[in-house]
């Protein structure tokens, strides 16, 4: 049975450091054989993104959107796309009203056919099931507004329609940890 990982990112706000540490974190993911795939920036740092996999030599076939501080971006804000039989939303999130709940972010993903909507903005890690779509936000990896500090997620689709979310938290020296969340 094949397992596909996603990595998913966002809010760097230019902690190139931190996004450095991710992907060499990323590119030696072990044990062997049990590699990262594809990757999702969510928006606010896309300029971060070609300095730190050029520095770590990460390269991936990435999904991005632009956030509110992407300025002059022509990145679109939102995009759908297919991964390991499951359909994806993603977004920043500041177009979606998220501090008055999901019920943009959802609709949204409902018209675009979506399983699982990622999304960022908040700086908060955030995984919950509702109406039946996954809504998964990796938290920040350059500003963190959880007592958690600064977070990503890998998300595991092993054949099936199953996920499995891991968070994982940029400690001290930018030593790599997984969380429970």
């Amino acid at each position: 049975m094949e397992n596909k990982k996603l990595l998913v990112l966002s809010d760097s706000h230019g902690d190139i450091t931190a996004l450095k540490a991710v992907l060499n974190w990323t590119k030696n993911y072990i044990p062997p054989n049990d590699t990262i795939c594809a990757a999702a920036f969510l928006g606010d740092g896309l300029s971060d993104l070609k300095k730190a996999a050029d520095v770590t030599g990460f390269y991936s076939d990435w999904k991005c959107v632009s956030g509110n501080n992407d300025y002059g971006s022509n990145i679109q804000d939102a995009l759908a796309f297919d991964y390991a039989e499951h359909r994806f939303f993603i977004c920043h999130g500041h177009r979606y009203s998220l501090y008055g709940g999901h019920h943009a972010l959802l609709a949204a993903a409902r018209i675009n056919n979506a399983d699982i909507a990622l999304f960022g903005h908040s700086h908060v890690p955030h995984y919950k099931t509702t109406d039946g779509i996954k809504l998964i936000n990796p938290g920040s990896i350059g500003r963190p507004r959880s007592r958690i500090g600064a977070t990503f997620a890998v998300i595991e689709c092993p054949e099936g329609r199953q996920i499995n979310v891991e968070f994982y938290g940029i400690g001290d020296g930018h030593k790599i940890e997984k969380l429970n969340v």
